[in-house]
């Protein structure tokens, strides 16, 4: 395959490729036994092999945790994990650390001031909307970077976007509605921010989402993964499910009572917007209400992109077992071209680049893929939620290139 935008990979190519890839073989969560739960947690995933690595107990501890005390971590666990949907949702995290309401609202403000807290908010599966997403990697010449990834940020459908390690050095992920052509607009933002070349990623199976960080024993803990049900096709988005998460999607006020004004909004009662966020947790078109932490504000300060050489006749298996690791927050199976043979992504998270590779060769010595590239985050331009159905805050085809 070419460099692209200038040798432009069709869409045509990229299908063919996922096609060949995806043929009857779909990612599934499996029920753990007890053996296996003791060792990865209620929710872990299991492999579709017998292989069932043992991962070290322990990950060491090297947490900058001088500015947060023990409530702090207690808090940041409850509003990732376990957010309350009732009317007074402060009230009820304060009781369950054991401070009052006040304190707890003093302590979320504190950390939201240092970017420790990023956002509390509903997060909804892509696919069940029917929006494209794809992973983008990008070329730039150093001296254009930085502008190129600030103009990138402007999208709303980019919700991550990173300076990295190596040749390709911006990653950002991109979604758009299905009414909109995702290669088209990775193409034009090519175009506009004079990048020499871009790789397409898009998934091709999915083996795990599931970041969470223990902030109490200072590890990553990303043993309650998502997985999707990549069979049933997506569920029909009706108007007052677009209105709903249009709503949802945006951040918790700092009030007592914060779903009043969202319920006012909808036009409807507290306890109906409740029972709305339960059925479509149901239906799995919202994953969870929770918190999203800076990482690195948090403690952990290294964040490694993983990538590995896995033989197509393994790729399912290999990645079930990848998604097992706790430390291990996104893994996917994705393209490869000439210059990019790693089909395999795993994220994670450790508080030192040591910690990252050790999480390597744990992986490594699990599932018998030696062949692999470490590509670490060297700045963050932009991490957020994808805001759905607000396409019309950034039209591509207005825009002018960036000098």
């Amino acid at each position: 395959m070419g460099f692209w935008p200038a040798e432009f990979l069709s869409k045509s190519l990229i299908a063919r490729q996922i096609s060949s890839r995806c043929s009857s073989v779909a990612p599934t969560t499996i029920s753990t036994g007890p053996a296996l739960q003791s060792l990865f947690g209620q929710s872990a995933v299991a492999p579709a092999s017998n292989h069932r690595p043992r991962w070290p107990l322990k990950q060491t501890k090297h947490m900058p945790f001088d500015e947060f005390d023990a409530t702090d971590r207690k808090i940041m666990n409850e509003i990732q994990a376990n957010f309350p949907l009732v009317a007074e949702p402060y009230k009820e995290l304060a009781n369950r650390v054991g401070i009052d309401e006040s304190d707890l609202l003093d302590r979320l403000a504190i950390l939201r001031s240092k970017n420790v807290v990023r956002q509390i908010g509903a997060i909804f599966d892509t696919r069940k909307l029917s929006y494209q997403s794809m992973l983008v990697a990008m070329r730039f010449p150093e001296d254009r970077l930085d502008k190129a990834a600030r103009f990138l940020n402007r999208h709303p459908g980019i919700s991550h976007n990173y300076e990295r390690d190596g040749y390709f050095n911006l990653w950002f992920t991109i979604a758009l509605p299905p009414d909109r052509s995702l290669e088209d607009e990775i193409k034009r933002l090519g175009q506009l921010t004079g990048a020499e070349s871009t790789r397409l990623l898009p998934t091709i199976r999915f083996f795990k989402i599931g970041v969470n960080f223990d902030m109490v024993n200072g590890k990553s803990a990303a043993n309650d993964a998502y997985v999707p049900d990549q069979s049933v096709a997506p569920p029909v988005v009706t108007p007052d499910i677009v209105d709903y998460i249009r709503v949802m999607q945006e951040d918790l006020e700092p009030v007592s009572r914060p779903f009043d004004s969202m319920a006012e909004q909808l036009g409807m009662s507290v306890e109906q917007l409740f029972e709305k966020a339960a059925e479509l947790t149901r239906r799995k078109i919202m994953r969870r209400y929770s918190a999203v932490l800076h990482h690195r504000r948090a403690g952990f300060s290294s964040n490694a992109m993983i990538v590995w050489k896995v033989p197509e006749d393994r790729a399912q298996q290999v990645g079930d077992i990848m998604a097992q690791h706790p430390a291990v927050t996104h893994c996917y199976q994705r393209p490869t071209y000439d210059d990019w043979p790693y089909s395999h992504f795993t994220m994670v998270h450790g508080t030192t680049e040591d910690e990252c590779e050790q999480f390597g060769r744990e992986i490594a010595e699990a599932t018998g893929m030696d062949e692999r590239q470490l590509v670490y985050s060297r700045r963050e331009y932009k991490k957020t939620r994808v805001r759905y159905f607000v396409e019309d805050e950034f039209v591509v085809e207005e825009l002018q290139p960036i000098g």
